[in-house]
């Protein structure tokens, strides 16, 4: 269930992360609402499922799983250029993620 709740935490990081962008420095009230909800909730979600997980390895998927969204995001939304080597260094990530879950 830690890993559930840990990669939920995750996707809502990107959520933050875009939502703060989008607040164009808070002075917009509904990303900036949206930022402070989420990211109570991402930072409540990593603290919980650092209860059962080693604080590094939950940190790093924390991280990765939210920056990894946030490009895509970024992408999908046309905000950011895809190359073949974003998108080669995003699947490595990936990897390294899916990588740290089969050594805990």
């Amino acid at each position: 269930m830690a890993w559930v709740i840990l990669i939920l935490s995750g996707v809502l990081e990107a959520v933050w992360a875009s939502a703060l962008a989008a607040s164009k420095g808070f002075r917009r009230w509904k990303p900036t609402v949206l930022f402070f909800a989420t990211m109570l909730l991402s930072l409540c979600g990593l603290a919980w499922a650092m209860n059962e997980l080693p604080t590094g390895t939950a940190y790093a998927v924390w991280v990765g799983v939210g920056a990894t969204l946030t490009v895509v995001w970024a992408i999908v939304t046309k905000q950011e250029k895809a190359s073949a080597a974003r998108i080669a260094l995003l699947v490595l990530l990936v990897a390294c993620i899916a990588g740290l879950k089969a050594v805990s």
